[in-house]
């Protein structure tokens, strides 16, 4: 199951909207075949692994990192395949979320007369799939937060130039999460200010993430480097046929998403991505939104580069209401701690999420 794994991940940047899966059958102690999800629309990793291990699929147990198909989609179902060739067994690390299958798969399986166990490393198959998983189970993509600061919290200065406050390796890592996004998230603010593409150019993909902005009051000029080579939704707060027109002209979608308060609804804003296929959200925003973010709920995971520099004054990492006792405080979970290049990247999440 672990060398299957290591199979899903091949697909990291490439199978969305459907999860990163790998399988591997084994007939007489011997791997006699393998495979991945290599992209969406293309044949599942069952049915590579299947062809790869021909007539010797016969009697095999097949180790998959996620429940086998059920049903029909772009591609026939994977649990049908595995029955037509005979396979003696089948160990699946997770049960699919999709309600399509939920337990359906393996069902089917069963009643074939195939043994069938599931659970093994399940763990670490959700953590590969936690976008997917999110999509599934909350209607909503997985929301992955980063910010490049200081030391001391700061993402920029005072008059907010932040160019470059970490390394260059620490920036290629970056690239490297936005590549296994489905789509990047920022504001107008830093539209504004940065004028960024936010597309992945430090790695290879052929694969460019949606590009989303928050704008409330259309302040994006159709000019922005965001809008260029299309794939953009603009959601704003209200209407504004003119503002919306030259956005559309520019190459971007226009949504509309208010809530009762004059800014654009958040919550929601993440179930139509959800309802368009993104499981994982990538933000990189400033500090206003970010707190936005923070505060309605919606952050899963914090991906932090610390540079081993003091700014002192200068714009913090998120406006959070002030509290005046500790029991009141954000705790989080540290799910990974490491050096790139010079500088400190975490991984973490909130308690609650």
């Amino acid at each position: 199951m672990a060398r299957a794994l290591r199979l899903a991940e091949r697909g990291l940047y490439t199978t969305t909207p459907n999860p990163r899966v790998g399988c591997v059958l084994v007939r007489d102690d011997a791997v006699v075949g393998e495979g991945w999800h290599e992209r969406a629309g293309e044949p599942h990793a069952e049915i590579h692994a299947l062809n790869a291990a021909g007539k010797l699929a016969r009697g095999a147990t097949a180790y998959v990192t996620l429940e086998p198909c059920s049903h029909h989609g772009r591609t026939p179902p994977c649990a049908g395949a595995l029955i037509a060739a005979g396979v003696a067994r089948v160990v699946a690390a997770m049960r699919d979320p999709n309600p399509q299958v939920a337990g359906q798969g393996l069902a089917q399986l069963a009643a074939a007369g195939i043994e069938v166990a599931d659970g093994l490393l399940a763990h670490e198959a959700g953590e590969l799939n936690l976008g997917f998983v999110s999509r599934m189970t909350r209607g909503r993509p997985w929301l992955r937060l980063k910010l490049a600061a200081s030391l001391d919290g700061k993402t920029a200065l005072a008059n907010g130039r932040s160019q470059w406050i970490t390394g260059p390796e620490a920036r290629r890592d970056g690239h490297a999460w936005r590549a296994r996004a489905c789509a990047i998230l920022t504001g107008a603010g830093t539209v504004r200010d940065d004028d960024p593409r936010l597309t992945v150019r430090e790695v290879d993909t052929d694969r460019q993430p949606l590009r989303v902005v928050v704008d409330s009051h259309f302040e994006t000029p159709p000019t922005a480097r965001i809008l260029e080579g299309g794939r953009t939704v603009v959601a704003a707060a209200q209407e504004d046929a003119e503002k919306s027109a030259a956005l559309r002209a520019a190459g971007a979608e226009v949504l509309v998403l208010p809530n009762p308060q004059g800014k654009v609804d958040l919550p929601r804003l993440l179930r139509v991505l959800a309802e368009r296929g993104v499981n994982e959200l990538h933000v990189e925003a400033g500090h206003k939104l970010n707190g936005s973010l923070l505060r309605e709920g919606l952050v899963d995971e914090l991906l932090l580069y610390f540079a081993p520099t003091l700014l002192g004054s200068g714009r913090e990492m998120f406006p959070l209401p002030e509290i005046t006792d500790l029991s009141a405080r954000r705790d989080l979970k540290l799910i990974d701690l490491r050096r790139v290049g010079a500088d400190l990247r975490i991984l973490a999440r909130p308690l609650a999420a």
